[in-house]
């Protein structure tokens, strides 16, 4: 007989697989076509295990990855919202609860628990972990957009400012990190690629 254990966390394996079929705006390096959230999570999570040495505090780099693998997991319900998007905020909505809940809830309880608490970490961003976590889901899209002539900036003519603000979380997690992102920024500016005003 199967362990009710097993038959939850095999429902669950199946349910994230959605997570493919989240298309999200930024495209691949030196590419046109739109990343998914699982290809974008798997890069975070390598991205954390390669570039760890340059948090600003110790961190335990397991749980920054099992953030990044997670944190967009809610999408499956909510949906992705852009970063830059003028008509919905970017930010820990109602929706995105009720999505953890929801998918993580499928899980064993003590699991489901777990992964809430991780995903709630991440949206807080208050932690060492969290902060870097939120360092690399930031990190990635500039690096794309750099790679693409502007990628989403120019497609949906996001200001340097706009980008700016929304990059410069990223210190919190490193400043290392936040000041090569920052000459990515302003080399983006020098190019033409990212417009100011």
């Amino acid at each position: 007989m199967t362990p009710e254990n097993l038959i939850k966390q095999i429902a669950f394996i199946k349910e994230i697989d959605k997570i493919k079929y989240i298309q999200r705006k930024t495209k691949l390096f030196n590419s046109d076509r739109p990343e998914n959230d699982a290809e974008h999570s798997w890069h975070l999570a390598v991205m954390a295990l390669v570039l760890a040495e340059h948090s600003n505090e110790k961190i335990d780099v397991l749980k920054v990855v099992k953030m990044v693998l997670i944190h967009d997991i809610v999408e499956i319900d909510a949906g992705d919202t852009f970063i830059y998007d003028t008509q919905k905020n970017h930010s820990n909505t109602d929706e995105e609860r009720l999505a953890a809940q929801r998918i993580f809830g499928l899980l064993p309880k003590e699991q489901a628990q777990e992964f809430i608490a991780v995903w709630e970490e991440f949206e807080a961003g208050i932690t060492p972990e969290s902060k870097f976590a939120r360092t690399m889901d930031r990190l990635e899209p500039l690096l794309q957009n750099t790679s693409n002539m502007g990628g989403t900036w120019s497609e949906f003519g996001v200001s340097y400012e706009k980008v700016h603000a929304k990059k410069s979380i990223m210190k919190e997690g490193s400043t290392t990190i936040w000041d090569f992102a920052e000459d990515l920024i302003n080399d983006s500016v020098e190019k033409g690629i990212l417009k100011k005003g």
